[in-house]
């Protein structure tokens, strides 16, 4: 009996001695090279794995800036000081990039926006935008007010402040999680300098706008004529900013009939 215990343990010690000796070959053998750049990306990274830079998480895209395939300042949660890192990393300049921030394009509170039916029901956005009339609003268009932005927001930077979502500029990182979870489309990244915004994405005309809301755009391209710098036009019934003509003058918002033309500081 004693023997056959012996006999058991020198064979169970001698298996796993090979089986230590054959991971550890296997572990030289097939190890992959990591540059020593690309980790020193990912430790300047800040590790928020948002997604908001376009790569898989943080090490897909200090891979990425590793092997060129993206500028030093790819992070947007990072922003400038992150970049100025990562650039003396490369042996590169960072270039200046321009701050983005997130912005709900929907003025549509529960004052100003009317209501088809009362809702009592599941509140998750992309849910009641798919039952009866695209829900309660009776602007299908706007803002449904349940919060899946702020859901999917690490930086608490969006709040649901009387039935519409709102941005915190200064807390936002312009990842772009809260754009992806809206079924309205209402979120865009939008320059943190830009001042003067059409709050509404709203494609109904005339009567049938201003009968579900008080303030949504009928589409009258007043704004457009008015506007010496060609940045603004009705596209779909909507007038819409090009932020890189807009010169932030106001203008159009002065001769805008429905007041939807806001400024944000």
């Amino acid at each position: 009996m004693t023997t056959i215990v012996i006999i058991s343990t020198v064979v169970v010690a001698a298996v796993g001695c090979f089986i230590g000796l054959f991971l550890g070959f296997a572990a030289t053998k097939f190890e992959v090279e990591v540059d020593p750049k690309e980790t020193a990306v990912l430790e300047a990274l800040p590790g928020n794995n948002c997604g908001g830079c376009g790569f898989p998480g943080c090490s897909g895209l200090a891979a990425a800036i590793a092997k060129g395939e993206a500028p030093v300042n790819q992070c947007p949660v990072g922003g400038e000081p992150v970049a100025a890192v990562i650039s003396e990393i490369m042996g590169v300049s960072a270039e200046e990039a321009v701050k983005m921030v997130a912005h709900v394009h929907c003025a549509g509170d529960c004052e100003k926006a009317k209501d088809q039916y009362n809702y009592h029901g599941i509140e998750d956005c992309a849910m009641v935008a798919n039952v009866p009339g695209g829900g309660p609003k009776a602007c299908t268009y706007g803002c449904l007010g349940f919060g899946n932005c702020v859901k999917s927001c690490q930086f608490d930077a969006i709040h649901i402040v009387n039935g519409v979502a709102v941005v915190d500029k200064e807390a936002c990182k312009a990842c772009g999680k809260c754009a992806e979870t809206c079924p309205r489309h209402l979120i865009d990244m939008i320059p943190y300098k830009q001042k003067w915004f059409v709050e509404c994405k709203s494609q109904l005309k005339g009567k049938p706008q201003m009968e579900a809301c008080e303030i949504g755009c009928i589409g009258c391209k007043k704004c457009e004529k008015e506007c010496k710098f060609d940045a603004i036009h009705v596209e779909n019934n909507v007038a819409k900013i090009d932020y890189e003509k807009c010169k932030n003058c106001g203008m159009c918002a002065k001769v805008c009939p429905r007041g939807i033309i806001l400024k944000r500081a």
